[in-house]
């Protein structure tokens, strides 16, 4: 049974991927210098101490935050292949993106009015 040409490119881009990351990573492990001070041990945008207890409370509104920045960030990866292909979409392909876009914003909307996308 031959193997398809297109497999054995796959299984090779793999391959090379995969060997290009191990590669770069042990390099970066031998050549990155790992002196620590003060300064990188410091608390950075977050507000609180990078190593500290791991059960001490902070506030909820980073993860909400970032939540909010996923969902929103994927949902606008969706409009890519949508605008490659709209020309060749049908009138119930396009009717669909913009209810999605819609949807959207009315979702944008209401967490700008709750307030989530303010910072406290």
């Amino acid at each position: 049974m031959p193997i398809d040409s297109q497999l054995i490119s796959l299984f090779l881009l793999f391959i090379i991927s995969a060997l290009f990351s191990v590669i770069l990573a042990g390099l970066a492990v031998v050549v990155a210098p790992s002196n620590d001070d003060m300064e990188k041990s410091s608390s950075y945008e977050c507000g609180f101490e990078p190593f500290d207890n791991a059960r001490a409370k902070f506030d909820i509104h980073f993860y909400l935050v970032a939540i909010l920045f996923i969902i929103f960030d994927l949902e606008i990866i969706l409009l890519f292949p949508w605008c490659l292909t709209a020309g060749y979409l049908s009138v119930f392909g396009m009717w669909s993106m913009i209810i999605f876009l819609v949807l959207l914003t009315v979702g944008f909307i209401y967490e700008w009015t709750k307030g989530a996308l303010t910072w406290k």
